[in-house]
């Protein structure tokens, strides 16, 4: 059972979108999408600095709606939304101690989706390295550290967190020695989400129960993005146009992590356009033509926006 229902008018008009897309884009397959979305009721539980319980929180009624949302797909830098939350959970108990370069490496892996960065947070995360192969035995103890985050993941009892795979490290050029053997021949261990786990990972940070209040803010303020287009001009490699803040109002604010190879295009974002209530939406894409394309993923979010009830005050 998932974290939301989908028992609802949004899920209902999800269908008049989708046409809607394929309508415009005709080169989309239909199993080149998936879409998971949340969209919050009054009193607004998000945003709002950690003031619920864990426990609170996780009982209150989500909406939403998703489509082939629990299809295991590439995330691509998407993945490192996970990687943030695991580095978060480690330092709270200690298993890492708090340093500058750490610090760094987040917010590099999160701001500018930098792979490098995100090596480095891995290797600190699971205690291993890159490097050549290994012999079977150190094979074997190196592959179970790595599994680490996936298995904390996995702890946290949610069913959508059952088939993802987040246990690679993100690269430009592609994985080598050890790094290749553990990705498989057929990159049959390839990293793997879908937008269902995603989601529910998005909205307890955004809940402020990711790990504690005080680091779910620390991550939020990592993923903020500006919406000033003489400063997205200036970034070629922003996360907002060809994805959801793009198909935004430019009064809007949104938090978001997007990913995109030559294969495939996602964003996941939790965004508040004036006037409406706020949601959370997430958008996997595949194909070589849906990755070069940058009006597919803010067509969906006008579409999304349109359908949004009128927010109502607190």
């Amino acid at each position: 059972m998932t974290f939301f229902s989908t028992d609802n008018a949004y899920s209902q008009h999800l269908p008049v979108i989708l046409a809607s897309v394929w309508a415009e884009f005709p080169w989309l397959a239909r199993n080149q999408l998936a879409v998971t979305g949340l969209i919050y009721d009054p009193p607004y539980p998000v945003n709002t600095g950690g003031a619920l319980a864990q426990d609170d929180f996780w009982r209150l009624p989500i909406q939403g709606f998703s489509y082939r949302g629990v299809e295991p797909l590439y995330p691509a830098s998407v993945v490192k939304l996970f990687y943030l939350v695991a580095c978060h959970e480690w330092l709270e108990r200690g298993m890492l101690p708090a340093c500058a370069e750490t610090d760094r490496a987040l917010r590099d892996m999160i701001m500018d989706s930098s792979n490098d960065a995100t090596g480095y947070v891995l290797d600190v995360l699971t205690g291993t390295t890159s490097g050549p192969s290994l012999p079977p035995d150190p094979f074997a103890t190196w592959k179970h550290q790595r599994n680490i985050v996936n298995r904390y993941f996995q702890s946290l009892g949610w069913v959508e967190m059952e088939s993802i795979n987040v246990n690679q490290k993100t690269w430009g050029e592609g994985p080598y020695g050890r790094e290749n053997d553990f990705v498989g021949v057929q990159r049959e261990n390839r990293n793997k989400l879908t937008t269902e786990a995603t989601a529910r990972l998005m909205h307890s940070i955004v809940g402020g129960v990711a790990v504690t209040a005080e680091r779910s803010q620390a991550m939020m303020n990592l993923m903020k993005r500006s919406l000033d287009r003489d400063q997205l001009r200036a970034d070629p490699e922003n996360q907002v146009m060809g994805f959801i803040g793009e198909g935004l109002a430019l009064e809007s604010q949104v938090w978001s992590k997007a990913g995109w190879t030559s294969q495939v295009r996602h964003d996941c974002a939790y965004a508040e356009v004036p006037g409406k209530a706020p949601f959370l939406l997430v958008v996997f894409t595949e194909g070589k033509t849906a990755s070069q394309n940058e009006d597919l993923i803010p067509f969906l979010t006008t579409q999304v926006v349109q359908m949004l009830p009128e927010q109502q005050f607190q």
